[in-house]
C-alpha cells in the first residue's frame, strides 16, 4: 500500500509488546505521525493506570503536548487493533486525519476483551467523519502479537 509506512506499525508493535513483561495493559499499540515526524508512541496502559488509557488516547495526548494543540490536523495514527469508539471519537476529535490499524474489534473480541463491536467505519458514517480509515495493514503481525497475549497465563482482559 502507497504512503503507509510499515516502520511506523512495528514501532506500534514494539511498544504494545512492552505490556508482555509490565502486565500494564494490553497487547495494543499506538504511533502518531507528522509528515516523517514522529510524535508519539504510546501503549495501553489500562492496568496500571485507568479505562481511559487506551494506546491511542495515551498516543493523542503526548502529541497533543508536544504540539501544544488539541489539533492534530495533518496526522496520522497507527494502531495495532481497531480504535474503539472512545478512540475512534477522540482521533476524529483531534483531527487525525488517518486511521491505519492492524487486527479488528473482533479479532480483540475473539481473545476475551469486552469490546463493543461498533466498527470505526460504522462511527465515520454515524458521525459524518472525515478521518480516512485503513485497515488490515500489516494484520498478520499485528494479529501475532494479538493472538500472543491470549496464550499468556498471567494474562488480564478487561
Amino acid at each position: 500500500m502507497a504512503g503507509l509506512s510499515k516502520s511506523y506499525m512495528r514501532l506500534a508493535l514494539k511498544e504494545a509488546a512492552k505490556n508482555f513483561k509490565s502486565l500494564a495493559g494490553g497487547p495494543f499499540g499506538a504511533c502518531i505521525v507528522k509528515g516523517s515526524k514522529i510524535l508519539a508512541i504510546e501503549r495501553n496502559r489500562v492496568l496500571s493506570s485507568d479505562a481511559t488509557a487506551h494506546a491511542e488516547i495515551n498516543a493523542i495526548r503526548l502529541a497533543s503536548q508536544k504540539l501544544k494543540t488539541f489539533d492534530l490536523s495533518g496526522c496520522v495514527i497507527y494502531s495495532t487493533t481497531e480504535p474503539c469508539p472512545m478512540c475512534f471519537s477522540a482521533i476524529h476529535w483531534a483531527r487525525i486525519n488517518k486511521v491505519i490499524y492492524g487486527t479488528a474489534i473482533a479479532d480483540a473480541r475473539s481473545i476475551g476483551f469486552n469490546e463493543l463491536s461498533i466498527k470505526s467505519a460504522k462511527m465515520k458514517a454515524l458521525g459524518k467523519s472525515k478521518v480516512k480509515i485503513i485497515p488490515a495493514f500489516l494484520r498478520k503481525e499485528c494479529l501475532a502479537l494479538l493472538n500472543a497475549w491470549g496464550t499468556l497465563e498471567k494474562r488480564v482482559v478487561y
